[in-house]
């Protein structure tokens, strides 16, 4: 007689069938149905080709809000210091949005996967607008600076929660095509948002570059929230470790501001910034002495462990920070080298841009259609490394130097849909945006620490007073191009480092099988 007929002639009456089930399983050690590291994906959801490509549309339109206004601001910060007559404060414009994006990052990830991808998604753009017409409406600077700190609290919500999204969607196997997509996003916001913030300062109004936020967010908000109740549910009710979160908050931003102020405001050995950096550690170690301690932490120390997630953030985070640290410095490369112009300078960009998005593509693909996914990024970022080995060492035309630009960028962009999508693959689906709003963090802080080391290492090498972002405080004209070239050599060697440590991570890192299907259908795959 098995257990369940047994059951059913005990007088205390007999159980259901969950319950009878529950009770079998819980006879099962521990050890064999342990899936902590290899979940099982949830069923397809029922959603048809069109209602996928919507959701892809507006999460794509939601995703080029936050790339457009990290960039769209930067041009029109001479009319706007203009008219409110204070222009040391314009840097506040730009630090305010980052610092608060930054912060909030791991928080949205984490409560999209306590209250859902609806709730933190309608809050997140909800942000974003209010600040968006604070800033189009704000009387003065100080005010213009709160409201982009509010702007920054909706878009650094953007990104963690529109890559959650996708992957309730879409499986692991046919996700990487989709983080190529939004690499292409941020691309065309990279490239565009300069352009449309001068059009808009000097032929309408500087305002113009926050109002046509507002638009844009609700078409994004009426395309996808239709559709959001077919999306499968995977977040779990618990408590909020409102305590652990706020640590981790304070943390990084002290640790963002010592980045913006460190060799700026003050020296980086001065008492502040040395005092600032205390703190920041002071805060980081009380959140880990506070998530090894928490009943539910606000991010679980376990989480950031393991075979996959810590080299594939790694691998992520190195990528990104050589591409930005590259992006910011180039520019006074061209214009001392090769006497561009800075527009010229700026147009030389885009193929360190452009063509990360092809290989953030083909990876996409092959992790669609290959078992053995995380070759091409071990390729790809070997790839980059040796590239920028031979730009150390080599002294090119400006022909050369972009053709190796463009390879180190292909060979860079493989890493990014690889990394995301092992990530989401290896925790399980309660924890998905929890992981990926971890990985935005440590990215975002990762690029921001690089754009600050490479800008260093080149201030030291060259010996000169100057600023990179675009207020020459010295004498930029009468360096001279030989020492651009030998001063540049360390900025290409910190990223050939950055890429080999992508790559070793990329070793390192585990390959676990993609669940999905073996191949795209035909469909998706246009």
């Amino acid at each position: 007689m098995n257990k369940f007929e047994r059951q059913s002639r005990d007088p205390a009456g007999p159980q259901t069938l969950p319950e009878a089930i529950a009770e079998e399983l819980s006879d099962i050690p521990t050890e064999v149905i342990d899936i902590s590291d290899a979940p099982p994906i949830a069923p397809r959801a029922p959603l048809t080709q069109g209602e996928v490509r919507t959701i892809l549309m507006s999460l794509l339109l939601t995703m080029f809000l936050a790339a457009l206004d990290q960039t769209i601001v930067a041009t029109a910060l001479p009319t706007i210091g203009r008219q409110f007559q204070d222009v040391s404060s314009l840097s506040w414009v730009i630090s305010a949005y980052l610092l608060a994006s930054t912060a909030v990052a791991p928080v949205f990830g984490t409560l999209a996967d306590i209250y859902g991808r609806r709730a933190m998604i309608i809050a997140a753009l909800s942000l974003f607008v209010a600040g968006s017409i604070l800033c189009a409406v704000a009387p003065n600077m100080p005010v213009l600076i709160l409201a982009r700190g509010l702007q920054g609290l909706g878009g650094g919500g953007i990104m963690p929660i529109v890559q959650t999204v996708i992957s309730d969607v879409v499986t692991p196997r046919e996700r990487g095509q989709y983080q190529a997509y939004f690499s292409g996003v941020w691309v065309v916001g990279g490239i565009g948002g300069p352009i449309l913030g001068g059009v808009f300062a000097e032929h309408l109004h500087w305002s113009m570059i926050f109002w046509i936020n507002v638009p844009l967010a609700l078409g994004a908000l009426a395309l996808l929230l239709p559709k959001m109740g077919k999306i499968p549910v995977f977040h779990r009710r618990r408590k909020v470790d409102w305590l652990g979160g706020l640590l981790l908050m304070a943390s990084a931003v002290v640790f963002m501001l010592v980045l913006t102020w460190g060799g700026n405001r003050y020296l980086w050995l001065s008492p502040v910034i040395m005092a600032m950096i205390g703190a920041s550690v002071a805060l980081a170690l009380a959140f880990v002495w506070h998530a090894r301690n928490a009943e539910e932490p606000f991010l679980p120390l376990p989480l950031m462990g393991g075979t996959v997630v810590p080299y594939a953030m790694v691998a992520g985070s190195c990528a990104m920070g050589a591409m930005l640290g590259l992006t910011v410095n180039l520019p006074l490369y061209y214009e001392v080298v090769y006497r561009l112009s800075a527009s010229e300078a700026g147009l030389a960009l885009i193929p360190l841009a452009a063509v990360s998005t092809v290989g953030a593509a083909i990876a996409g693909r092959t992790m669609a259609r290959a078992r053995h996914y995380k070759r091409v990024a071990i390729i790809g970022t070997s790839m980059a490394a040796l590239c920028g080995c031979a730009l150390a060492f080599t002294a090119l035309p400006l022909w050369g130097l972009l053709a190796l630009l463009s390879i180190f960028a292909l060979g860079l962009g493989t890493t990014f849909p690889v990394s995301v999508v092992s990530i989401q693959n290896s925790v399980v689906r309660s924890q998905v945006g929890t992981a990926t709003g971890a990985m935005n963090f440590f990215r975002a802080l990762m690029a921001s620490f690089t754009v600050a080391a490479f800008t260093a290492i080149l201030l030291m090498a060259l010996g000169a007073d100057i600023s990179l972002g675009g207020e020459h405080r010295g004498p930029v004209n009468s360096i001279l191009a030989s020492d651009m070239v030998t001063a540049f050599r360390y900025v290409f060697g910190a990223a050939t480092a950055l890429m080999a440590c992508a790559s070793l991570c990329m070793i390192l890192m585990e390959e676990k099988p993609l669940a999905g299907p073996a191949s795209v259908p035909a469909e998706m795959a246009e």
